[in-house]
């Protein structure tokens, strides 16, 4: 398929609430899909968008059920830069303004880090999901991500850096925090 292919699809008869049916089925077991295992033939782009705040829109209109939010992130994939929703069947485009999720809250248990993302799931900082900070070098601010599946993360919220910055301790000339036996710094 060439890449005008791919562009030259015509989508608007594209309906969330199917393309949901579809992706229900393909995630009716407890676990999270295989959708690394998935190759479906590229439908196209639609306009679909996930906010640097996580909220969810579709052709503009926010998605107010929390359900199919959490439904339509199960079958997120990130390929490269682009984002997917990804079904046995269908591929579609969607926009990420800057990570698919956010992590909202923050927990400490013994000596790990337990973050809870906007759609339920749970994160326990470790090397195989480490915390970094980017400094956005126009304006020093920094955004900090958890790394919650394969290349999907999640923003950590200012309310809960707060938090990581507040138990931050010194190591080797830099502060951040330890979980799963592991240092990550936070002054990037």
């Amino acid at each position: 398929m060439t890449e005008s292919d791919e562009t030259n699809h015509d989508l608007s008869g594209f309906r969330p609430d199917i393309f949901a049916l579809k992706a229900q089925k393909a995630t009716s077991g407890k676990e999270l899909p295989p959708v690394h295992l998935w190759n479906p033939d590229f439908c196209g782009d639609i306009d679909m968008r996930i906010r640097r705040d996580g909220s969810w829109d579709y052709m503009g209109t926010p998605i107010t059920r929390k359900r199919m939010v959490k439904l339509f992130s199960t079958i997120l994939r990130r390929d490269g830069k682009d984002f997917f929703l990804i079904t046995p069947v269908e591929k579609v485009g969607i926009k990420v303004d800057d990570a698919p999720f956010t992590a909202i809250e923050m927990d400490i248990n013994a000596d790990h880090i337990i973050f809870k993302t906007n759609v339920d799931d749970y994160v326990t900082a470790d090397d195989e999901h480490p915390i970094k900070v980017i400094i956005d070098v126009k304006t020093g601010e920094p955004s900090p991500y958890i790394r919650v599946r394969d290349s999907l993360d999640a923003l950590i919220t200012r309310s809960v850096f707060y938090q990581l910055a507040d138990i931050a301790v010194e190591h080797d000339g830099k502060h951040g925090v330890w979980s799963g036996g592991c240092f990550f710094p936070l002054d990037a």
